[in-house]
């Protein structure tokens, strides 16, 4: 039949070597080698599954089941009966047992080798086997390995098994991202604007401030922080939908607001490197004015580059049954994986590297230095913990938990809360460093009053 493949036959349960058999869909199960380039789709069952059965019985029916479950209600439960995107891989099940001998908690697990191309993006695989007595879908007892074109499911029993996929970013899960981001956007928009006032007002009432770079380059990555959670409200906002120019103007403001914050986050671990690491030789004219043509002027040229060449438009975030979740101005869908690769994830990885090895040189500094001039062993310093946790906000710390958002939906969560909130952490930074208490002063560390001092500039 054709969308039932079925083998049975005895096995001798003193076999001195693992069986493989085939899983190809359009033909009958047989018993291979163990080339798995030969035989992608496959299942191996261990020798220990039939020795654990020599006590009983010499030899065992085993039969294995391949069925094209298709449209129709068999197998679905309430998994798949969400609308949301999930399927069965290839509508594909794969079905083991040893007669009416019930297998459970096996020693060594069986292993099913499901082989398939490049999958969507937005799409997670499980390992999954069908829990009769639920009715449903569930993963208990079995791991997933990804691969590059194929999957391999462990289990520790035999039943029907299949390759589940589920949407990461169901309508309802984007719903509860884009709430967590516009909460934490909000508290950042409103504490970047304490931190702009407050940078005002020390430089009306302390006329040295206004001679310091540092205190001008937080203020710079404040600015763009907030003009990009001004255009993320605008763009995630449920108002009318905007037309084709007035999209493309503002995926491409969208676009120079990002790229600002991560040049004037590039910016500060650069600042950061002249006075901790660098420290002699930093002389340099007219310093703030160069890092502004570098912090505004950068991602100016890029934009323009790239909406040169008509990238920017609507873009929309789809299900694996090409349901729209998420619809926004930014670039679009035909030219989105080109430029969006090459200006918005080569260009943060540019910056996270170069961040990340100025943090890492400036937190051994900060751990090693008060040893090195005291001459004796000191437990680590939680003023020194907190001058590193600082200084991270301003290089965008928060920014490389986008890294591990691939893990699953956890750290996608995770990645929105605290970057959302990185506003918040900037100003508490920098009302720390400019209002100290009396007895921070007497006995702030030396990476605390770095900061403070700047790199003459003749504006």
């Amino acid at each position: 039949m054709s969308f039932l493949k079925a083998a049975v036959q005895n096995v001798s349960t003193s076999i001195s070597e693992d069986l493989f058999f085939s899983l190809t869909s359009s033909q009958v199960p047989g018993q291979v080698t163990e080339d798995e380039h030969a035989y992608p789709d496959r299942v191996r069952l261990p020798r220990s599954l039939f020795e654990s059965l020599q006590s009983n019985r010499s030899e065992v029916l085993l039969a294995i089941t391949i069925l094209d479950v298709g449209p129709g209600n068999l197998f679905k439960g309430p998994q798949l009966s969400r609308k949301d995107g999930s399927h069965v891989l290839n509508n594909r099940l794969v079905g083991l047992s040893l007669g009416s001998i019930p297998v459970s908690r096996l020693a060594e697990p069986l292993e099913i080798t499901f082989s398939h191309q490049h999958l969507p993006p937005n799409m997670a695989l499980n390992c999954v086997f069908w829990d009769a007595t639920k009715g449903d879908w569930s993963s208990t007892g079995c791991s997933t390995e990804l691969r590059a074109k194929r999957t391999v499911c462990r289990c520790d029993h035999l039943t029907f098994f299949a390759l589940l996929l589920k949407p990461i970013l169901d309508q309802d899960t984007v719903k509860s991202l884009i709430r967590i981001s516009q909460a934490g956007c909000g508290a950042s928009m409103i504490f970047l604007a304490f931190t702009i006032v407050l940078y005002a007002a020390l430089r009306f009432y302390r006329l040295r401030f206004k001679s310091e770079d540092a205190p001008k380059i937080h203020v710079a990555l404040s600015v763009s922080l907030f003009l990009l959670n001004l255009t993320f409200f605008v763009n995630v906002g449920q108002g009318p939908e905007p037309r084709d120019a007035a999209c493309r103007a503002r995926g491409g403001i969208f676009h120079y607001f990002l790229l600002c914050t991560f040049t004037w986050m590039g910016l500060e671990a650069f600042h950061l490197y002249l006075l901790v690491i660098k420290v002699f030789n930093t002389y340099f004219g007219h310093y703030f004015l160069k890092l502004s043509l570098v912090g505004w002027g950068l991602p100016a040229l890029i934009v323009f580059g790239t909406g040169s060449a008509g990238s920017y438009g609507r873009y929309a975030i789809r299900d694996q049954r090409n349901v729209t979740t998420l619809e926004l101005c930014w670039f679009r869908e035909k030219t989105a994986d080109s430029a969006l690769y090459t200006t918005v994830h080569g260009y943060f990885l540019v910056t996270f590297l170069f961040s990340a090895v100025v943090l890492g040189l400036v937190a051994w500094k900060i751990f090693t230095l008060p040893r090195a001039t005291t001459g004796r062993e000191q437990g680590p310093s939680w003023k020194g913990f907190l001058t590193v946790l600082g200084l991270s906000s301003l290089v965008g710390v928060t920014w490389w938990l986008a890294i591990l958002t691939p893990l699953g939906l956890s750290t996608i969560y995770v990645f929105s809360l605290f970057n959302s909130l990185q506003g918040v952490f900037i100003f508490c930074w920098f009302a720390t460093l400019y209002f100290p208490s009396r007895s921070a002063v007497t006995s702030s560390s030396g990476t605390g009053r770095a900061d403070q001092v700047h790199t003459t500039s003749h504006e």
